[in-house]
Order: structure tokens, then sequence, then C-alpha cells
């Protein structure tokens, strides 16, 4: 039976944990925060497959506290639109103020128009619908350390190159 949110766990093991990891173009440290246990254990397994260093937390108190604490950089802030203690969105402006440089994914079981509806997309973010496959999450996180982030105003706060 696979786990709620997640289509495949294949990407674990042998050549494919080699080859997901093979992808992975610069470590970076993924910040996790999934209330549904099974869930952020798979996706955690799967993002250490790919070479990532992954805090993993079931609530956005949990998050925080060891954000607000720890010298480790956060590159990206992977989190459930929706946590028992504050929404995503939320946890993403308390967090941003601390680690300005890191990047956002939300990831939801909600279908994408309600996340849309709510702002979340605009916002210089991506969005990972549930259930996602190890494949989609790892393109995911990968396209998106790859991107520039946008500051507040929309304008990439890098110059972008056109060749």
């Amino acid at each position: 039976m696979e786990p709620t949110g997640i289509k495949s766990a294949q990407g674990l093991s042998g050549n494919s944990a080699q080859s997901l990891s093979a992808e992975c173009a610069a470590p970076a440290t993924v910040l996790l925060v999934e209330d549904e246990h099974l869930v952020r254990e798979v996706t955690r397994e799967i993002l250490q497959a790919a070479g990532y260093s992954v805090l993993a937390f079931p609530s956005a108190a949990d998050a925080k506290r060891v954000v607000g604490r720890d010298d480790t950089e956060i590159h990206l802030l992977l989190t459930d639109v929706v946590l028992p203690d504050q929404n995503g969105l939320d946890l993403a402006t308390d967090l941003i103020s601390l680690c300005p440089k890191m990047k956002i994914v939300f990831i939801s079981g909600y279908p994408e128009n309600i996340v849309t509806r709510s702002g979340l997309t605009r916002r210089g973010v991506s969005y990972l619908p549930k259930p996602y496959s190890a494949e989609a999450l790892t393109e995911t996180i990968r396209g998106v350390l790859a991107s520039k982030r946008e500051d507040s105003s929309g304008k990439a706060a890098h110059a972008a190159s056109n060749s």
C-alpha cells in the first residue's frame, strides 16, 4: 500500500537512488514540514537519496524552533499548505525573514485552483500537488533550487542572461 500523498517510492533503492543522487546539482538543505508521518518519512527518504540534506518536522512550531536557533542555511522550504498549527503560507512568511534566500515549494492534496486562489503561486513560489512521484518531487526541487528567486516586487533578484 502506498502512503497518502506519494505515488511511488521506487526511487529509493539500488541504481535508482544512485541516479537520483547523481542528478542533485549541488548540496542543499531542505526544510520539510509535513504533518502526515508516512508522507514526511517517504519524502525525506526520496530527498536524501537524491543527495539533499533534510530537516523534517510534523508542525510549523517544531520547524520554527530549529530554524531560529540553528546555523544551518536552509535553501528550500517544502511545506504542506495545511498544517495542524499554522498554514504553510504563514510559516513561509515567518521563516523568510530568518532565511531571506530560501526558496519555497508548497505541497497539497487540495486542487490547484484552491491553492492558486489563495495567492500562493503568485508570490514567487512553486506548488507540487499530492500525490506526487519521486521523480516529480526531485525534478521540482531541482528546478526551484536552480531558478532565480524573485523579490517582493516581482523582479528577478539576479539579472537573467538571454543567451
